[in-house]
Order: structure tokens, then sequence, then C-alpha cells
């Protein structure tokens, strides 16, 4: 009998991941504890809005800079094109928590951003002006600004493989470019972009150290505090099982929104590759401020405030008044 090792690999790494799945869904039929009562009564719906919340944020602004700027570097050719579409990538390097670090380090009062003004205009009260991202704000900032190359990877690659005869279909029906990306371009890359919104929402579920830093109460929050701060293991894997359904029900949504949708992928003798639209003039202009602002916040930043924190604040002087 021929063994499979491959068949035997899978199955053991599957056994490795269905197990504590497993585990959290038999918590469902386990008893309570009274912290966990208490918890029902007092901040169960918080953990559970505040999640909601910010799931749905998340979601929402990762699209539109993932998608964005996944169609506006394969479609589009214009200044440093090519640097961007590889620089924007690299928001990967930085975990949530640290963009939330930069953002309160860098807008707080008298902060980065009030010294820079003080530098250039003298003394004055620019507290007043400086926005504030903290709070719920700072976090889906702070996560989107994260994980939205997710979004950014998958939807540029399934971009990429779109035929020209797409682009050519949306001209012959006479539409514009809007109406062409929304109405064919969007649609046909609807699989990539729901596979890394998929993992953005389950990256942000289970964040900790953002949503902590700017003292959210979420559903991982709460499990982080049953679990090592009341040491009720029950309540936690209780918390977790919620968490397990908020990840099944965005899969059963998606699924039914489909219900019996196809998507083709066309073969290499139907392919027609396709040229990027030059763009020029203020069109180009700011194509590169957007792409330059998105990597500048996504990237710049936080590696800076990083750095300054590792060589005792000699690049920036945080929180001079």
């Amino acid at each position: 009998m021929r063994i499979n090792f491959w068949y035997i690999s899978s199955f053991v790494i599957s056994l490795f991941v269905i197990i504590p799945i497993l585990t959290v869904f038999s918590s469902f039929f386990e008893n309570t504890s009274n912290y966990y009562q208490v918890l029902k009564d007092t901040f169960l719906l918080e953990y559970i809005f505040n999640s909601l919340i910010l799931l749905v944020s998340v979601l929402i602004l990762t699209f539109i800079i993932g998608t964005g700027s996944a169609y506006l570097v394969s479609f589009f050719n214009f200044p440093f094109s090519n640097f961007f579409k590889w620089a924007l990538i690299l928001s990967f390097a930085v975990p949530p928590y640290i963009y939330a670090y930069s953002l309160t380090a860098f807008f707080e009062n008298y902060g980065t951003a009030y010294t820079i003004l003080k530098n250039l205009f003298g003394e004055g009260n620019y507290n007043q002006s400086i926005p504030k991202f903290d709070g719920l704000l700072g976090v889906v900032l702070s996560i989107s600004f994260s994980l939205y190359a997710y979004v950014y990877i998958l939807a540029r690659a399934s971009f990429l493989y779109q035929s020209q005869n797409l682009i050519d279909l949306g001209k012959n029906l006479g539409f514009t470019k809007f109406k062409a990306f929304y109405s064919i371009i969007l649609p046909a890359a609807r699989p990539a972009i729901v596979a890394g919104l998929s993992l953005v929402a389950m990256e942000t579920l289970a964040e900790f150290g953002a949503v902590d830093f700017f003292s959210i109460n979420t559903l991982t929050t709460g499990i982080y505090n049953s679990w090592i701060a009341f040491d009720d293991l029950a309540s936690a894997n209780q918390l977790s099982f919620i968490l397990l359904l908020f990840i099944l029900f965005l899969f059963f949504i998606e699924n039914f929104s489909r219900r019996n949708a196809r998507y083709h992928s066309p073969s290499r003798g139907g392919f027609v590759k396709r040229t990027k639209i030059k763009l020029n003039g203020a069109k180009s202009f700011y194509a590169v401020i957007f792409c330059s602002l998105l990597f500048f916040c996504t990237l710049f930043i936080p590696l800076l405030f990083t750095a300054n924190c590792l060589f005792n604040n000699r690049f920036l002087n945080i929180g001079a008044s």
C-alpha cells in the first residue's frame, strides 16, 4: 500500500487547526461562572457593538485604500508608478500597535506636529488646530494602515490578469472610466478582493495591541481580561465563541450574496495584454500625491518614530513644548 505523504501531512495540520476551534465551540455548552454572568449584564453588549463597528469601519477603509491604490498602479502609468506598486506592500512590515503609537505621538498636544508648526511659524496655540486621532478613530486608522495591503496585493494581481477585452467592452458600450470600473473591472476582481477583505476581517477581530492602546473594549480585550485578569478560561472561551460567530456570519453573507454568480478567467488564447493609460498634467500630479501620502502615512511615519525611539529621540523632538 502506497502512503501519500501530502495527504497525511494535510490531515495532521488540519487536526492542529480544528482542535482549538472545536474546543471553543464546545465551550458554549459549559457551565458559566459568576464573572460571565456579570459580564453579560454589563459589558458584553459594549464588546459586541464596538467589535462590529470596528470591523465594518476597517473593512470599508481597507477596501477603498487597497482597491483604489491597486487600480491606480495597475491601469495607469504615472511618475514613480513602478516604485509605488511595490512600496505600497511594505505596510505589512508595521503592526497596528506601532501605527497607534505613531498617530498618538505625532498628533497629541505638544507632539511632533506641534513642534513642526512651532519651528516653522514660531509660538502659537496650534494644539486647537491639530486633529486628534484617538479612541475608535485611532484604532480604525491604525488597523487599516497595517492591513490594507491584503486587499491591495490580491486586487492588484486580479487587475493585472484582466484582459484588454474587458476594457474594450466598456468602451464599446459607451461607459465612462468610472462606470467601466464599477460595472466590469470591479465585479471581475470580486473573488480576489473578498479574499483580501476576509483576511482583514479575521486580523481585525483578533487585534489586541491597538485596541488596548486606545482603551477600546472589544471582544478581544474581553477575552484577555477574562483569561489573564480573572483567570476564567470558560468565560474567555465563550467570548471566543462569539468571535467565531462573527467570522462565520461574514462567510455566510458573502456566499449568499454571490449565489449563482460565476467568474471566468480567460485562457491564454483569449487573453489580450492590457496597455496602461498614461496620465498627464493634473491627473498625474494627483496620482503621485495620493500614492505618496499613502506611502508616507503607512510606512515612513511609523518607521521614523520607531527609529526615533531606538536612538533616544535624536531625530524628532517628541513632546517638546
